[in-house]
């Protein structure tokens, strides 16, 4: 069944704290936030004006799978998933069912973790002409869209208006730290991996992802959405 269409969302009673790309993000008490994924659709950076009908239905129960899936290799945001568990402002809100989350608010690592298990789009482009991927070297010969041997961790910079922009690993140890980097490059690999087997066993074929990660309580934490 297909929902009313929500290009923006409007809860009373609760304050807006972000309005992004796609989704809406309200305070929820607390240490705590409550992310709305909306219909509107943006690719490239850009949000164009015609929205896609349930878009952010679907987005939101993909994510909340893959979180479920994957949190025993690290923690998640997620805190709830149903809205009668949800602060009473946003319980009254029904546009709000099933593409909406209660997160705990987490300090966020600027970069965006991207993981490839092949060799193409962003990635293609660059070896071809330079050989290499994210300023690592690899293997001569390959062809487009090829798996590699393993996958490759290729960060980027997290823009909050503009494009996002790939660095090299030794650009996010000067950003982040050495050991910092080291771990997002460690488990985002074990993500990747994990997910990948599972979409494979399923007769899909994860090429690349990207993910997000922030600090709750000390504790290195995957955030935002999720294999999307």
């Amino acid at each position: 069944m297909t929902h009313a269409i929500l290009i923006e969302s409007d809860v009373p009673g609760a304050t807006l704290w972000r309005r992004g790309k796609v989704r809406d993000v309200y305070e929820a008490g607390g240490d705590r936030l409550v992310m709305v994924a909306s219909d509107r659709l943006s690719a490239f950076d850009v949000v164009f004006p015609t929205p896609i009908p349930d878009k952010g239905r679907v987005l939101t129960q993909l994510s909340n799978f893959w979180c479920n899936r994957l949190a025993s290799i690290v923690p998640n945001h997620l805190v709830a998933t149903d809205l009668k568990d949800f602060p009473p402002a946003f319980r009254a809100t029904k546009a709000l069912e099933g593409r909406s989350v209660l997160v705990d608010h987490c300090e966020r690592i600027d970069v965006e973790c991207v993981a490839r298990g092949y060799i193409s789009g962003s990635a293609w482009v660059e070896y071809k002409a330079l050989g290499t991927v994210a300023g690592e070297p690899l293997p001569n010969g390959l062809e487009e869209s090829a798996r590699l041997a393993d996958p490759i961790f290729t960060p980027a910079t997290k823009a909050m208006t503009g494009h996002d922009e790939n660095i090299s690993r030794r650009q996010l140890a000067a950003q982040v730290g050495s050991d910092l980097a080291r771990e997002l490059e460690q488990v985002t690999i074990t993500l990747y991996r994990s997910a990948h087997a599972y979409a494979l066993g399923q007769g899909l074929i994860l090429a690349d992802t990207k993910f997000e990660f922030g600090f709750h309580d000390g504790k290195l934490t995957l955030i935002d959405e999720v294999l999307t």
